[in-house]
Order: C-alpha cells, then structure tokens, then sequence
C-alpha cells in the first residue's frame, strides 16, 4: 500500500499541537505551543484562557507543521483530531479546524481518542528505532495531569481493543504532583519541578505508606477480588493518591513548614522561567528530602500496581518482560501520536462524520 501521510490535531487542554506522520511509524513533523505562560499566574489550567489561545495558535501552527513536512493542505492523505476526553472548549476548537479543512479539502476526517494517542505514542517511537515486533496483548500505563489508567490492548486486524483494568479513584498522578507543588510554594506546573528537584533531596527521608483503597474490591495492597471488567470476571488494579497529599501536608504542618513556603512563593512569583539554581535557592534540604520521597512513593505505587497487573494478564514470567517508553517530545500532549493512532482507522476506513462532537468524558473502548 502506498504511504499514507495524516495531519493530526490535538487540542485536549493546554498544547496546540499540530504533525504529520507517514504510515503510523516516521514522524515528519511535530509542532507543539504551549500555553503555560498564560495559565502560570493562576497557578493551573483555565478552560476559557485555553479555548482563545487555541484559536490564536491553531492555524500557524497547522501551518508550520505542514512547512516542516514540505506538505501542502492538498498533498495530505487524511486529517485527524483529538475528540476527547479533555476540556470541551479547547476539544472545540481543534474538532471544528480539522472538520472545515476536511471538508474543504475533500479529505477523509478521523476522530481519535486521546488516550488512545499516548499509548500508540510508544509504538510510534518504537517503530522510529525500527522496531516492529512489540508482542500483544500489551499493558499500557497511562499517566498524565487527568488520568491514570491501565488498559489491556490487543490488535485484530487493522482495529484495536482495550480493556480497562486499572484506574484513579480521585486525584491523577500528574494532578497530585502538580497540587504538592502548590502546596510547597514551587509554582505551575509543579510536576516538571518536583521531578528536577528530586535527585537533590534523600528519597527515604520521609515514610509515605502505599496507597489504600477501602473499597468492596480491594482486600489489601496488591490483593484483588474479582470482579467484572468488559464482561468477563478480572481482577481490577485501581490508583489513589488523595492519601499520600493529605499526608505531605500533615507533615508541612506538622513541621511548621508555612512560613518558609509563603517565603518561597514570593521569591518564585511571577517569574515564568526559573533555573534550578534559584529553585535550590529557595529549597532547605528538608523540603528537599520531602519532595525526593514524595515522589519516590508515587513512582513505587505506579510501577508495584503495573507489575501486580503484569502477574495476573501476562503469559510471561516477570523476568524477561520487554518495557518500552516514549521520549520526552512524545510523553507530553503532541500530535504525532494522534496521527499515529489515526493511521490504523485510515487502514480500516473508520472515519467520521461532520457531525460527530467533542467529548470531554470519552472512554477509550475496544474496536
């Protein structure tokens, strides 16, 4: 089959993304514009400021991305664009782009689901190394600022299924990191922060127990009860992390930890690029040593609960499973990976109409 070359869109939350990828595999393009200069000073993500930057950014950024892949609007072979979940104003604005272009340039339109988009993210980077054999079913970990999932995934055919068998129960990875960083005076996004000021403190300073879930399907940590998943009885592998914040901000109260953080927030605020120089500066080694563990216990409880639901849905021995991870321009919200998990739909001519939506609590289900 000759190449297939999809312009993806993505507009979830807070990135413009726009790409062009060949076949599902070769990434041509990849444009992304981020808006966290805009939500910094409110300290998190605001819908409606998302929605108009969106529309600020969104035909430039088609544009370039489609100058870097020498493409023109008319030499693309498909357009394809997040439907959700995310925030329904700023799916809007990428959905009604992608289906005016569609429809003026006469080209089939796809509608994606994000989460879908990061898991064939991985595939995509392994088929950039040349690395075409990842063996099914997968288990794919999903984590990010709104989710943490884990999905079961299988190809059949040209479509693909996924079964849910893990998810959060309240707060997200990505959201607890970036609310203990709020909570310690580090400013937004607080993931990124906490992750480059981790190596600086003592990871086992601080005891954080595993997360429970006191829930009719949970016995206790790494115990499940069965219970239905997709219609067959399966044992569910759930997240939590409204815990271990409550118990970082026992221990800044505990430790009377208050005044240096409204130090540090003064010292950090308004500044929308700030070294680690400064933010050490700013940072005693007890609070260092509190965001080493914190997240430690985070990282530990994600790949514990991963490995438990290797045991119960994999074939192999836990020796010897292959793990693949994307790169960091392909962790973050892009549009690569949603072309990408276009190109399988483009194949099996699943397309959609000009009349579908945007959907800010779509599930990801199997085809």
């Amino acid at each position: 089959m000759a190449d297939a070359y999809i312009l993806g869109i993505e507009t979830s939350c807070d990135d413009t993304a726009a790409a062009v990828v060949r076949s599902g595999e070769e990434i041509v393009s990849n444009v992304v514009f981020s808006q966290i200069p805009t939500h910094q000073p409110y300290g998190g993500v605001v819908p409606e400021l998302a929605s108009r930057e969106h529309l600020r950014a969104i035909v430039p950024v088609v544009r370039k991305a489609l100058a870097d892949a020498a493409k023109t609007y008319q030499s693309i072979d498909a357009v394809a664009v997040t439907q959700g979940p995310g925030l329904a104003g700023a799916l809007l604005v990428g959905i009604s782009y992608a289906k005016a272009l569609a429809f003026a340039l006469d080209k089939p339109l796809i509608a994606v689901n994000h989460l879908e988009g990061h898991i064939h993210a991985v595939l995509l980077e392994e088929r950039q190394k040349g690395n075409h054999q990842v063996n099914f079913p997968l288990l794919a970990l999903v984590v990010s600022g709104g989710h943490t999932h884990l999905y079961l995934a299988e190809q059949r055919g040209e479509g693909w299924s996924y079964e849910k068998v893990g998810r959060t129960r309240d707060d997200a990875a990505g959201e607890a990191f970036d609310k203990v960083a709020k909570l310690l005076g580090l400013g937004y996004p607080g993931g990124p922060v906490i992750d480059r000021l981790s190596p600086h403190g003592d990871p086992t300073a601080v005891k954080f127990p595993p997360s429970q879930i006191k829930h009719r399907d949970r016995r206790e940590y790494g115990k499940q009860i069965e219970r239905t998943v997709g219609g067959k009885d399966r044992p569910r592998f759930d997240f939590s992390y409204s815990g271990i914040k409550t118990a970082v901000l026992r221990y800044v109260e505990l430790h009377n930890l208050r005044p240096a953080i409204e130090a540090r927030g003064k010292a950090l605020a308004g500044k929308a690029r700030t070294g680690i120089d400064e933010y050490l500066s700013v940072c005693d080694k007890q609070t260092l040593d509190l965001v080493a563990s914190f997240q430690r216990a985070m990282v530990e409880d994600l790949v514990a609960k991963t490995l438990l639901a290797v045991r119960a849905y994999g074939d192999a021995a836990m020796e010897g499973v292959p793990v693949y991870f994307p790169s960091r321009p392909l962790s973050t919200d892009n549009a690569a990976m949603i072309a990408a998990a276009a190109y399988p739909k483009f194949l099996a001519q699943d397309l959609a109409s000009l009349d579908f939506s945007a959907e800010a609590g779509l599930a990801l289900r199997g085809a």
